[in-house]
């Protein structure tokens, strides 16, 4: 199943969503960073300086499908490995399990990071014991680095374009996960409002493409 012929429900990370580190310790600092509508798409200017150049914002080349093993964003600390990810009965997409906090996941069926299309990243924000692999997502600036490192030895390079939080009743299904014609990717984890009766209300969104390869 590919981007180019399906798109996933849009309730898609819901499991992920409902908090269950404030709610079981009532120690938390809060919940989790949120994007600014600066880095969001369309707005002029961002929130802070943007950590790229000129030459590293343009397209590259799309790269041969290669399964992708591990995932790095240096400006938020980001680390973790990725394991493959379907589809839940309902057709949403499915979450890496709850206890391994620095566990993020790819949806296997769709596109590979570095090729043509819409590769999509999920994680948890947090779990029982804490922050999770993407709880500081919210905290993304346009321009920010994401790399994803390939079965094929290579790394895909890509380059923050936008980083916008949905409510998931408005959860905007085609412009997440519809077909791109370069090589995109998405990095999802839940935030929006928050409720001790329901948890996270929606999902934080990380748009970027493909600027190069190492």
């Amino acid at each position: 199943m590919r981007f180019t012929d399906t798109v996933i429900a849009g309730a898609s990370l819901l499991a992920a969503c409902c908090g269950v580190w404030l709610l079981h310790d009532g120690t938390a600092p809060g919940v989790p960073p949120q994007p600014s509508a600066a880095e969001a798409h369309g707005s002029a200017t961002a929130t802070a300086p943007v950590a790229t150049t000129a030459s590293a914002e343009r397209d590259a080349p799309a790269l041969p499908a290669a399964r992708p093993d591990r995932i790095r964003i240096p400006s938020i600390g980001v680390d973790a490995p990725l394991m493959g990810l379907g589809l839940t009965p309902s057709g949403s997409l499915d979450v890496p399990p709850a206890a391994a906090r620095n566990l993020a996941g790819w949806y296997e069926a769709g596109t590979a990071p570095g090729e043509t299309g819409t590769a999509v990243v999920a994680g948890h924000v947090d779990n029982r014991e804490g922050p999770a692999v993407f709880y500081a997502l919210g905290a993304l600036h346009k321009g920010a680095r994401v790399d994803v490192s390939r079965r094929d030895g290579t790394v895909a390079r890509f380059s923050v374009d936008a980083v916008e939080v949905y409510d998931a009743r408005d959860f905007p299904d085609e412009k997440v996960y519809g077909a791109a014609p370069r090589p995109e990717l998405r990095v999802i984890t839940c935030g929006g409002g928050y409720s001790e009766r329901t948890g996270y209300q929606g999902n934080v969104v990380v748009f970027a493409h493909l600027t190069g390869a190492a």
